[in-house]
């Protein structure tokens, strides 16, 4: 069994830890993979795939990475890795996490990491059964204009914040197929546990647990079998109502944040760069500066007056991060304690996933019960 906290002699350098990446398809070549192998202390050891050319892929750029033709060669191997990511599709995340557990491997999960909040809280209390690590990969934690906004809420930049309005659009009239746009259940496809896990996950970081849903989902384009226009309104415990809004059939792009406090507004436009840049082959810590956008792309603070009549102030934009979660992971691994994103959490999100999805299908409001108390475990941090 690989534990939690690997400890090193002292003084003496540790070697890296090792790392088994289930999938090789978006998740896996454009996010994990690079991201891994360019944290200090962690080495991608091993890809699981069995499709040729995604092997081909990853051999170009990571001599010497080893392949598995199925997980199962990972879990009979297990002594030899102290990590397994899985980015392989949705449906298949509980029972490769469990397997992973329970072969004494720590995990991580791409989002979302389950179907329904009650898997997720079981794959939770099996690794602290275990005493293992269970993290989800929730990289928007990091974007560019997410940390500028936690930044400026937390330093009461904003007054109180009263409404909190998030988008993440596209416009894709042609669906693409695949089991990301699958109708089927089972597939755990559609915006809604896609970009919505996202959105989700960052209005309860920001302001905290959700007691009541309601939702709107549709289904706009010609041949798409899952939702691609869904609409979610939250409503937290502590008053701040938030607007959320995930597309794929948006022809004019709305702004990316658009927050609204007692003392003053912040508006944001576009989206990190950071997935283009990975997308394209630019890599952390080879490529300089990283996540950093340009000037005319900073948001505005201000009151009283439009951003796109120049009104407010220009705020701006911190560097978007996406390393600092697997430098956080490894330190999680080597030093113990919380990952930077707990399962515990990602059923919190789940948990409003699941409402709005019965709020979209019923037509109603849906109040969540059993609520965490602000500090408790299951509220992100």
């Amino acid at each position: 069994m690989t534990a939690l906290t690997t400890p090193g002699t002292s003084g003496a350098p540790r070697p890296p830890l090792r790392v088994g990446l289930v999938g090789y398809g978006l998740a896996g070549s454009v996010f994990h993979a690079p991201l891994i192998t360019a944290t200090d202390g962690l080495v991608l050891d091993t890809v699981v795939t069995s499709n040729e050319e995604r092997r081909e892929q990853a051999r170009a750029e990571f001599p010497g990475v080893r392949f598995a033709a199925s997980p199962d060669e990972l879990w009979q191997r297990a002594d030899a890795l102290d990590l397994v990511v899985i980015a392989s599709p949705n449906k298949t995340h509980v029972p490769l996490a469990t397997a992973a557990l329970e072969a004494g491997l720590p995990v991580v999960v791409d989002k979302p990491v389950a179907g329904t909040a009650a898997e997720a809280r079981a794959l939770a209390a099996l690794a602290e059964e275990r005493g293992l690590l269970l993290s989800v990969f929730q990289n928007r934690r990091w974007d560019n204009d997410f940390l500028t906004l936690r930044a400026l809420v937390e330093e009461g930049r904003l007054g109180e914040v009263r409404r909190f309005e998030s988008r993440f659009e596209r416009w894709r009239p042609r669906p693409k197929g695949g089991w990301r746009e699958s109708g089927d259940p089972a597939e755990i496809g559609g915006l809604l546990y896609d970009l919505g896990s996202h959105v989700v996950d960052q209005a309860l970081v920001l302001f905290g647990p959700v007691v009541r849903v309601y939702a709107e989902a549709d289904v706009r384009r010609p041949g798409a079998a899952a939702d691609d226009d869904t609409f979610l309104a939250l409503t937290h415990a502590g008053g701040v109502r938030s607007h959320l809004y995930v597309s794929a059939t948006t022809p004019q792009l709305g702004p990316r944040f658009r927050v609204l406090g007692s003392d003053a507004g912040y508006v944001k436009y576009g989206l990190d760069p950071q997935e283009a840049a990975l997308r394209e082959g630019a890599r952390p810590g080879t490529d300089e500066p990283w996540g950093v956008e340009d000037e005319e792309l900073w948001g505005r603070l201000g009151a009283g007056e439009s951003p796109l009549t120049g009104g407010g102030d220009p705020v701006a934009t911190l560097p978007g991060d996406y390393p600092a979660y697997y430098a956080a992971v490894a330190r999680a691994l080597r030093d113990g304690g919380a990952p930077p994103v707990t399962g515990r959490q990602a059923a919190a999100t789940l948990d409003v996933l699941e409402a709005a999805r019965r709020s979209a299908r019923e037509g109603v409001t849906v109040t969540l019960s059993g609520v965490p108390a602000a500090g408790s475990e299951e509220l992100p941090v």
